[in-house]
């Protein structure tokens, strides 16, 4: 199809409208598609740091429900008198406490020098386990009073004891000839354990 000059003429200036669109077309796409990069860079790095927050939140979470584990055994242990230096003289007063509300015929023990058993790495210090080695010698009416002997010791709190061995042996006495007195005697070997907190000493 030829083309007159006087049409080629009427056709020049919607020609070049439709190259200034098709340019400003294409410009405008182009555009578009670099902001929409620039938005799914920008959606991309905001997700990237949501998910890094929302770790931190649960780290934290899960570091604080720790402390407060830890803190609550810390505190049951302070509440038992097990934390710091040994306590002899509430030992003794828990052991004549004990024989008198059992009504034990004879109670006797010895405790010996407390000795290092452990030592836990820690921050800011150690945390330091010592044990006091009691023997225990008591005679008995029958076996529920040692059972009870040892509920009550446990109870009485100011260290951990933790029982090593007992024995039970017959005092060789016969029923009739003993009446109310004691037939059994029993031997018990219990450390009394203690925690020593080098950092809240310190």
């Amino acid at each position: 199809m030829n083309f007159t000059a006087k049409e080629l003429k009427a056709l020049a200036l919607p020609l070049l409208a439709c190259l200034v669109l098709l340019g400003a077309g294409t410009a405008l796409i182009a555009w578009t598609q670099q902001e929409q990069r620039a938005a799914d860079g920008q959606l991309a790095a905001e997700r990237q740091q949501r998910a890094q927050a929302r770790e931190r939140l649960m780290r934290i979470a899960e570091e604080e429900k720790e402390v407060k584990e830890k803190l609550e055994v810390y505190l049951r242990l302070r509440a038992l008198g097990i934390l710091g230096d040994e306590r002899r003289l509430e030992w003794a007063d828990a052991m004549t406490r004990i024989r008198t509300q059992r009504e034990l015929p004879d109670l006797r023990y010895r405790v010996e020098r407390q000795r290092l058993i452990s030592s836990v790495a820690g921050k800011p210090a150690n945390v330091d386990f010592f044990a006091s080695a009691m023997k225990v010698e008591l005679a008995l009416l029958h076996e529920g009073d040692l059972v009870n002997f040892l509920s009550d010791l446990r109870e009485s709190g100011n260290a951990y004891y933790s029982i090593r061995r007992c024995s039970l042996s017959r005092t060789g006495l016969a029923p009739a000839v003993a009446g109310l007195a004691p037939r059994l005697r029993a031997e018990c070997e219990i450390d009394l354990i203690t925690i020593i907190d080098r950092a809240a000493k310190a």
